[in-house]
């Protein structure tokens, strides 16, 4: 008898623990169900599966605090915690997973160069394969709407705005000095080589508040991580020669890059015919190296950068009978180091040093111009992933620039000016991911400069919707402040720091090897620099009362599909702009800021001829320029700037390729600017004379030959 009761109690206990039952209903975000949805209690078998109408139900043995876990493919898991007791008729509310291949994107004002960003609209082949660019990642990047060329000069123009509005950073870290020094009316090219980059991120405005110091624009260039294989480049080229090569040793690596460009015996063969006669043709030698050292979770590399340049030419100048004289020694020392380590719970460190040295040596007539400029970058950033929709990054940062010119005249005067500032900066942002369709991204920047004397808050926000699948819309909105530049604050440390606003629209189609975008943009400038004289010198009279605004529509489009082999992109912009600054006397369109913009890009690869062919041509409507023998102030304009530009790469084998390359190659004869005499003839009128470039075509030609472990690599991607 008492073995019976105890049976029936065990049996009487094992139905009671069968009779609970867990259900519920799932359903997403609106409400609406979900069918095929796996709920089961954590570490256990029982579960089940939704239906059609999100309902499910299943019974188990369990007892006391369980967990529930509801799992879908492409919504975040949910987890319910509890006395299993209570799992009965639960309401469960699933959220869409964030997808970051597929999901929405804050692209405005942004261009990204990169093999592994899906918003890329440019590779870094395409940095270096862009006939006219010859090698130069800058003038590749003014083949992209937003961009002006302004072919006597060579650096970034950028919606409406100065040279000196767009700042370059390596790995996060500020570049001081990324240009070459160089003549007036000479252009100038970027310092670094591209086939040491693995991305470059262009941001033509609305960018990070990661970065300030830049009114229009900030250029982020990314070393490579990782180098696939140890390798040596050799080049000769019609300028110059380089060597480069990349050694790897477990977890550490080294890439170093040499340079020499000389070009005299180009010059004795082609020489300048446009008012510009060479004494000394520009001479160069540099070097760049990126060590590169990976643990479990960090990464470290050091980059170093060296420049020395000079050159000695004369130029005419309608004020004065005989040519002018000019000469120029540059060197440039750059080093930046960058760490970054992986911690737990999803915490990222980045954190790195810059330093730059940079002299520069210049005889004008019998006056000699000494400038020597010690700038520095400290860094530090945190990031945490708290989920897949929500990150936040903070940091701060500090520079500190030194600079120091002399001025010696051939009379015996002498002039000593220069000025130091150090600044300081918080930033704090925010990525909010609502959906797959909608995004937010807010962040503030907070300065404090030295020299200045004040703080300066800086709101920034963007957000994405993405209309359909291949579609999406982004705003953009943000104040930004810089200093004024080294020409204003040698002479006058008095000055503010300028302002600009930004408010972007854009536009992205990207999908089927096609990409489209349209972006409208409208930017306020306030506290300009003005001064009263020709050009600013020690006496002139600053103040920052100057103002203005740019606005416009940029257009983009690519397709690498629709044709077999053949690779094009073509960009537009329209730019409505004026500013009163500098020495205007009234608000109006600067020299630099044409109307009219366009681009075409195309890249033939030919299979037959185990070539690369590429044209490239660019347009620009004509240039405002002020003519003192009228009473409108910059009333008139240029002809228009045109350029059909020619490259062709052959492989005589897989690693050995003969390139050659012409730069307008029709021969334009583009005027940049017209300069006027100081004083009236006989006559009262102003005579001119048309600025043009030093020669209208230029000519390249070059070998290239690498040596690499799986005798496949070759410098295609560097040309």
């Amino acid at each position: 008898m008492k073995q019976l009761l105890t049976t029936t109690f065990f049996m009487l206990t094992a139905l009671g623990f069968a009779q609970n039952e867990v259900s519920g209903t799932i359903t997403d975000e609106k409400g609406l169900p979900l069918s095929g949805a796996n709920i089961y209690l954590e570490g256990t078998y029982d579960g089940a599966s939704s239906d059609e109408n999100g309902n499910f139900s299943f019974e188990t043995t369990e007892t006391g605090t369980q967990t529930l876990v509801v799992s879908m493919l492409g919504y975040d898991s949910h987890l319910e915690a509890g006395d299993v007791s209570y799992f009965k008729g639960l309401s469960i509310s699933l959220s869409e997973a964030i997808n970051t291949l597929s999901g929405v994107t804050l692209t405005a004002g942004t261009f990204e160069a990169g093999d592994n960003s899906k918003a890329s609209v440019l590779k870094p082949l395409d940095i270096v394969t862009t006939a006219g660019a010859a090698g130069d990642f800058v003038a590749a990047l003014q083949t992209l709407p937003g961009t002006t060329t302004v072919n006597e000069d060579g650096r970034l123009f950028v919606r409406g705005g100065t040279a000196g509005e767009t700042q370059v950073f390596i790995d996060g870290l500020r570049v001081f000095q990324p240009f070459n020094a160089t003549a007036n009316n000479i252009p100038t090219r970027g310092r670094f080589s591209p086939f040491l980059f693995k991305g470059i991120t262009f941001s033509t405005g609305g960018y990070s508040a990661e970065y300030g110091q830049a009114l229009s624009s900030v250029l982020l260039l990314n070393t490579t991580d990782i180098p696939d294989q140890e390798k040596t480049d050799i080049s000769m080229m019609s300028v110059g020669g380089g060597l480069g090569h990349t050694e790897i040793w477990g977890d550490e690596s080294l890439s170093i890059n040499t340079f020499y460009i000389n070009l005299a015996p180009y010059e004795s063969l082609i020489p300048s015919t446009q008012g510009v006669r060479w004494n000394s043709p520009y001479e160069s030698a540099s070097g760049e190296a990126v060590f590169r050292s990976k643990g479990e979770k960090n990464l470290f590399k050091l980059y170093t950068g060296f420049t020395h340049a000079n050159l000695d030419i004369e130029q005419q100048d309608i004020n004065f009978e005989e040519f002018v004289p000019f000469n120029l020694k540059n060197n440039n020392l750059y080093f930046n180091a960058s760490y970054k380590h992986f911690f737990e719970n999803e915490w990222t460190l980045n954190t790195g040093a810059s330093i730059s040295f940079d002299t520069n040596d210049i005889g004008l007539f019998e006056d000699e111009i000494d400038g020597k400029e010690t700038a520095s970058h400290l860094k530090l950033k945190l990031k945490k992933n708290f989920s897949s929709r929500f990150n936040l990054a903070f940091g701060a940062e500090y520079f500190l620039i030194n600079y120091d010119e002399s001025f010696r005249s051939g009379q015996a005067m002498a002039f000593d000016y220069g000025f130091e500032d150090q600044l300081g900066a918080v930033f704090t942002e925010a990525d909010i991911f609502f959906s797959n369709k909608l995004a937010m991204k807010l962040g503030s920047r907070l300065e404090y400069s030295e020299l200045t004397g004040d703080y300066q808050l800086s709101p920034r926000a963007s957000f994405a919707f993405k209309s359909s699948e291949k579609g999406q819309f982004s705003l953009a909105y943000g104040d930004f402040y810089q200093n004024p530049i080294t020409e204003y604050l040698k002479f006058d440390q008095d000055l503010k720091a300028q302002k600009t606003t930004h408010y972007i629209l854009n536009y992205q189609f990207l999908g089927d090897g096609k990409t489209l975008r349209a972006e409208g943009y409208y930017k306020h400038y306030d506290r300009l620099v003005k001064f009263n004289t020709e050009l600013p010198q020690f006496n002139s009279v600053y103040n920052n009362d100057g103002e203005g605004y740019a606005a416009g529509l940029d257009l983009f489009w690519r397709d690498n599909k629709s044709i077999k082999y053949l690779d094009y992109w073509i960009s537009y912009s329209y730019l409505d702009t004026e500013r009163d600054f500098r020495n205007f006397r009234e608000a109006a369109t600067p020299n630099f800021a044409p109307k009219h913009n366009f681009s075409l890009v195309t890249k033939y690869w030919m299979d037959k001829w185990r070539s690369q062919i590429g044209f490239s041509y660019s347009y620009g409507s004509g240039r405002p320029y002020d003519n003192p023998n009228t009473a409108d102030f910059m009333a008139e304009k240029t002809r228009a700037f045109n350029n059909l530009s020619f490259n062709w790469a052959y492989l005589i084998d897989q690693q050995k390729i003969l390139y050659f390359s012409v730069n307008n190659v029709l021969g334009f004869n583009n005027i940049n600017n017209y300069q006027y005499s100081r004083t009236p003839n006989a006559n009262g009128v102003f005579e001119r004379q048309a600025l043009r470039p030093a020669a209208d075509s230029f000519f390249f030609v070059g070998f290239f030959w690498t040596i690499s472990t799986d005798n496949k690599s070759n410098q295609l991607d560097n040309l």
